[in-house]
């Protein structure tokens, strides 16, 4: 099964090129035409992070004639545990300077296209329009729902990819031929239900393991061999170096890609997710409930008595916290609520705002009238007031 090719990079491969993919031409598999076919494909990926990075490398070294990167970020020293394109002395560059460097010293006999901005419902469908795969190396639930609609509105395969911790997800989700990501999972997580890698940590080698099937899945559908993984996710426990695969269904009712679809164009994805305006859901509420770093400074200055109350965990804490501040674990503040006075001014934080958010709103339920939280968490305390605090 492959995608419908878009008519670009002209056939036929030069003598450096005969000599580069020697070992695919080899291979009765691949061969010539389908060495040329690769050269035809146009592949976006969409994030150029710890799944971008060997989704980036593979796809250039094999030889995808055209292949598009989305990411408006800059390389921070807490991405090298992971995102193998860069190195220490790209700390601080925009990810896809510091990445179309790297990737054309790998081929440069490729077409690299960068996309320095963030991917949204008003540009996804054009920009989708001009690729032939799409393959999705995000991290956060709007871009993920936006990228399925997108490719499902566009016909578009999605060669999706997801990582926490020590586990990893593989599939292929095309409308056209199959399920969809919406078929699997209809709506998001309640904001703050499933942590972040940020908050959660993600195994360093795991991006390379789950990215590397990813590009393997594009390559597939670029040549039009083997079983792609439609209709199939595939599980990768890293801990018990296990893997699982679901049959997948198309969902009848589906609102997307089913043959009475209710969404026919994009949507408000932080929206649809309840994340407010931000991809990283710092979930803003009234203003009365929030405090942002500079504001929570001015406070502190005044020489107020306040609880400090960090939300993450032991670990989390150990690494940096807010002098002074109390550490109860979201998980463990249904059982130690009574620790807290009631009346107390208490200003709740974790690491960039979405934890924080999850216990204030229970801290109000409790009836603590004057907590708050803190926007943006120890993160953009870090990087607005102290950066003597390390940020992971």
């Amino acid at each position: 099964m492959t995608a419908t090719f878009s008519p670009a990079v002209a056939a036929g491969l030069t003598p450096a090129e005969l000599r580069r993919y020697a070992r695919h031409l080899i291979m009765p598999e691949v061969g010539r035409a389908g060495q040329e076919r690769l050269k035809r494909a146009r592949i976006l990926v969409v994030g150029a992070g710890g799944l971008g990075s060997p989704l980036g490398l593979y796809l250039a070294a094999a030889g995808v004639g055209t292949l598009g990167l989305v990411d408006f970020d800059t390389v921070d020293e807490s991405n090298l545990q992971r995102q193998v394109l860069y190195g220490q002395s790209d700390v601080g560059r925009p990810k896809l300077d510091a990445a179309i460097d790297r990737l054309r010293e790998v081929n440069p006999h490729i077409s690299l296209i960068r996309h320095g901005h963030r991917l949204d419902s008003s540009n996804a469908l054009g920009l989708f329009g001009d690729y032939d795969v799409v393959v999705d190396g995000t991290d956060n639930f709007p871009t993920r729902y936006l990228v399925n609609d997108a490719c499902v509105l566009t016909g578009k395969p999605n060669v999706y990819g997801s990582i926490f911790r020590f586990e990893g997800q593989v599939s292929v989700f095309w409308g056209a031929k199959g399920p969809c990501y919406r078929c699997l999972f209809p709506d998001p997580p309640p904001p703050g239900a499933v942590p972040s890698c940020a908050e959660g940590g993600v195994l360093g080698v795991l991006p390379g393991v789950i990215g590397s099937l990813q590009a393997n899945e594009a390559i597939k559908l670029a040549l039009g061999a083997g079983e792609p993984l439609i209709g199939r996710l595939l599980l990768f426990d890293a801990m018990r170096l296990k893997f699982r695969e679901l049959k997948l269904k198309k969902a009848a009712d589906c609102p997307v890609c089913s043959t009475s679809p209710t969404l026919t164009e994009l949507i408000d994805y932080e929206e649809f997710c309840g994340v407010g305006s931000s991809v990283v859901a710092t979930a803003a509420g009234p203003p009365s409930e929030e405090l942002t770093p500079g504001e929570l400074r001015a406070v502190l200055d005044q020489g107020r008595e306040i609880v400090l109350l960090d939300v993450r965990t032991p670990m989390e804490h150990s690494i940096g916290a807010l002098q002074g501040s109390t550490l109860i674990p979201l998980q463990e503040l249904l059982h130690r609520v009574d620790e807290l006075d009631r009346g107390a001014e208490i200003v709740v934080y974790c690491h960039t705002g979405i934890r924080s958010r999850k216990a204030l709103d229970f801290l109000l339920h409790q009836g603590f009238e004057n907590a708050r939280h803190l926007v943006g968490g120890i993160d953009g305390w870090s990087l607005e007031i102290d950066p003597s605090i390390p940020r992971y």
